[in-house]
Parts: structure tokens; sequence; C-alpha cells
């Protein structure tokens, strides 16, 4: 969970306002999954791995404000 929290806290940083709520729900088995409203945008099951924050924000910055600079988190 200290993981997700800091994913969340990462996204609310650096896309405040724009995302409208951030929301954990407990599991259990170390599932992490990314849902974007009804859309699943990253799965720790499907990965095999935690997302890095980097790809997370682009993952989330690509659906709600493609044009958005994610500065050092911008692709390369």
């Amino acid at each position: 969970m200290l993981r997700a929290a800091w994913l969340a806290q990462e996204l609310l940083n650096t896309f405040g306002q724009d995302l409208g709520e951030v929301a954990l729900q407990p599991g259990t088995g170390g599932i992490l999954e990314i849902r974007l409203d009804d859309e699943l945008i990253f799965s720790r099951k499907e990965a095999g791995r935690f997302p890095e924050s980097k790809e997370l924000k682009q993952l989330v910055r690509d659906r709600i404000a493609p044009d958005r600079p994610l500065g050092h988190s911008d692709k390369k």
C-alpha cells in the first residue's frame, strides 16, 4: 500500500485538479491496478512489476492532456 500511496501522491503533484480524484482501494496479494475512469492503464499482475513513476505519468498524461509537457518525465 505504501508504494500505491506514493504513486498517488506523484500523480496528484503532477496533474492536480486535472485528475479530479485519486482513490486507493486495499486488496490482497500485491494487486496494483491503475485505472483512469473505467480504463485499466496499468496492471502489476499483467506487467509482472510495479510501474515506474515516469511511466505512469506518461500513461496518464497521454490520456488526459496529450500536449502537456512533463519536464524530466517526458519521453526522450
